[in-house]
């Protein structure tokens, strides 16, 4: 099946650049390995049957890069005799109509978060205006962990200074928009784990969740000390996509401005060479040694 899918996709619709004369209308094995984050001779084996008990994670990667629906992926993760992700819980699947979406998106910089805020993809332009977060380990790839660090852990999605307009109202916005989570996904573990851990070990989150605000977190305003092109002050706007709760995060400047030349020298360059290398499409570091 995963030779079938890799087949359909043709590079246009990933976002990669189609050369001329190219023979194949789909992915390549080389292609697909770089988006789902895994090494090409283990998509040969996948491809193969020889690999037949891949974890969760990359079966979720493959299912993001190779764009299957809802029902095509739950079909893989059975193949894999794995357990599809149930009802109710906290979704990190990307509908193919989003990656087209964003795949038009070109260099501007977006990220997409679940539901509680865990980053699922970003692009080469998110890396490039924010640092590449790829090198933390997924679990840690958290917006709310990283706004509300326990133990005064380090950040891992913003590695460059940012300041907002009004921090205060971020905050409050955040842990707002996490309980309004805990209503539309009751039993989801992974959320229960993020509110317990922050409650716990941010007193800061715990005095915001204790006053029960309930709301979406839709937009912000930002200036990123960004190393190569100095601040860089973006309107940050959060779209929602249906009932999956995805959090589709866009990073723009005003047009005509300065912040808008930076911004765009941003993505240019790409992340500064004290980040860590981009992996676009929110896959995890090391999967490209074949690692399971």
């Amino acid at each position: 099946m995963i030779r079938t899918w890799r087949d359909r996709l043709p590079p246009s619709g990933a976002g990669l650049p189609t050369a001329r004369g190219r023979r194949a209308a789909g992915l390549r094995r080389e292609e697909l390995a770089d988006l789902a984050g895994v090494s090409v001779d283990y998509v040969v084996r996948l491809e193969q049957g020889r690999a037949t008990t891949p974890s969760a994670s990359v079966v979720a990667s493959l299912a993001r890069a190779l764009q299957l629906s809802t029902a095509e992926r739950d079909h893989l993760y059975r193949l894999a005799r794995l357990v599809p992700p149930v009802d109710g819980a906290i979704s990190d699947h990307l509908p193919p109509g989003v990656q087209r979406v964003l795949a038009r998106l070109g260099d501007v910089a977006v990220a997409v978060f679940a539901a509680d805020w865990q980053l699922v993809w970003w692009n080469r332009g998110w890396a490039a205006l924010l640092g590449d977060p790829s090198a933390a380990p997924p679990r840690l790839r958290n917006f709310a962990r990283d706004r509300f660090p326990v133990n005064d852990g380090p950040a891992h999605l913003a590695l460059w200074p940012v300041t907002e307009a009004d921090r205060d109202a971020t905050d409050a916005a955040v842990v707002s928009d996490l309980r309004r989570a805990t209503g539309r996904f009751p039993r989801d573990r992974r959320l229960a784990a993020l509110i317990r851990d922050l409650n716990g070990g941010n007193r800061r989150f715990a005095e915001l969740w204790a006053t029960g605000g309930v709301a979406a977190h839709r937009e912000d305003h930002k200036t990123i000390d960004h190393p190569s092109v100095g601040p860089v002050a973006v309107d940050c706007d959060v779209l929602a996509d249906g009932d999956s709760e995805l959090k589709i995060v866009i990073m723009t400047a005003v047009p005509g401005s300065e912040d808008e030349t930076k911004l765009r020298l941003t993505a240019i360059a790409g992340p500064p060479a004290d980040s860590a290398p981009a992996h676009e499409h929110g896959t995890e570091p090391g999967r490209r040694s074949g690692a399971r």
